[in-house]
């Protein structure tokens, strides 16, 4: 079976039965303007509950109005597609990353004469390891200097080795919820409700229409599938496979993605800091206490730093972290590089500050500055009283 072949059967249908099944696979197929002339026709006028249907003729707004109303669920059900494939691809990116890194700072700790049985032992303790303690403790017995720069990369590397451990494990267990998602997605279809709503037409007649169309649907694929034509007087018994209907869905779900036009929403108050969020994000450089509420920032766009407008759940940051992802270098010396300088340890310089300007100034006052003191005290530039203020 091939996408071609569904569609050359969707368009062998009567145009009744062509509306019904691109409605109902709405985030895969387009319908076009004949059809939604044929919806606005066909429905039913309401001032009408019994005798001959009268003859209306489609007015514009009409017509605008079915238009909308296709193009409102196909975006949603686009968008929806759309989301989950993003929310797969850099799951799938952020989890083969954070393996990589922990492979890599094994790989140095095992450079810097940490034994063996000493690396599986940190692997085998990264679920259960809370590394705030041990990172304050670390920091406090360096700047006692009780730690030397070695040492000191040492503990971080081990840190290190087991907070990545970690990443990747979440981001394995999102990215199974994710495909889980995702094939229920691709097999989701538009409700009856909401083809009525497109259509204008009551459920019964629409339930009867589904049933007659669908069937004629599958037999006719069937019949194209076995190259044998179908019989005018099948018995009603002879019911077609309803596998080449999943058959159907799985093959339309291999077509590509359309890609939609995200809009910067707010997230992170400013793009620029979302950007800066996102690059070390793609690197697993985000604090792991923090990690969890941004992620869910992105997905759901649930956070009270982004600005809620329509589409609450937005695809800007997962398209612009997708970008990133594709641009990063993943080589193990672009990533020995990334974790030598994350687990460097900090400057003991102090810090000298710029001379600020009230160091430069003088002692003296100016004659505006005493002219506004004698103004506070209610005197004038003599000193005498004064009743002006």
């Amino acid at each position: 079976m091939t996408v071609g072949l569904v569609e050359e059967t969707i368009a062998n249908l009567p145009t009744q039965g062509r509306v019904l099944l691109k409605l109902l696979l709405i985030q895969y197929l387009d319908v076009s303007h004949d059809e939604i002339l044929f919806m606005v026709a066909d429905r039913p006028d309401p001032r009408c509950v019994s005798g001959t249907k009268p003859v209306t003729t489609m007015t514009q707004e009409s017509i605008a109005a079915t238009t909308a109303r296709w193009q409102e669920y196909r975006r949603r059900a686009r968008l929806r597609r759309e989301r989950t494939s993003l929310q797969c691809a850099v799951l799938k990116h952020l989890a083969e990353t954070a393996e990589a890194m922990a492979a890599c700072a094994a790989s140095l700790l095992a450079a810097r004469g940490v034994s063996p049985g000493a690396i599986e032992t940190l692997k085998a303790q990264a679920r259960t390891a809370v590394p705030g303690p041990v990172l304050r403790a670390l920091d406090e017995r360096w700047e006692q200097g009780e730690v030397g720069p070695e040492e000191f990369r040492n503990y971080r590397l081990a840190i290190e080795l087991q907070t990545l451990l970690r990443f990747a494990e979440r981001f394995r267990k999102r990215l199974d919820l994710a495909e889980r998602e995702r094939r229920t997605s691709n097999r989701t279809v538009l409700q009856d409700h909401e083809i009525c709503h497109i259509w204008g037409i009551p459920a019964g007649s629409l339930a009867a229409r589904k049933v007659k169309f669908l069937s004629q649907y599958l037999l006719g694929l069937q019949s194209k599938l076995s190259d044998v034509p179908p019989a005018s007087n099948q018995p009603p018994s002879q019911a077609p496979s309803l596998d080449l209907w999943e058959e159907t869905l799985s093959i339309l779900s291999t077509t590509p993605i359309e890609r939609s036009i995200a809009t910067y929403d707010g997230l992170e108050r400013t793009e620029s800091a979302l950007l800066e969020k996102l690059t070390a994000y793609a690197v697993v450089g985000i604090p792991e206490q923090s990690e969890a509420a941004f992620w869910n920032s992105l997905v759901l766009g649930a956070t009270s730093k982004a600005v809620h407008s329509e589409p609450t759940r937005t695809l800007f940051g997962l398209q612009r972290l997708a970008a990133i992802q594709q641009d990063l270098d993943r080589s193990p010396e672009a990533l020995e590089q990334e974790l030598l300088k994350r687990t460097a340890p900090p400057s003991q310089e102090p810090a000298v500050s710029p001379p600020t300007q009230a160091e430069h100034s003088t002692g003296e006052l100016t004659e505006m500055q005493k002219q506004i003191l004698h103004n506070f005290i209610g005197e004038d530039m003599s000193g005498r009283a004064s009743d002006k203020w």
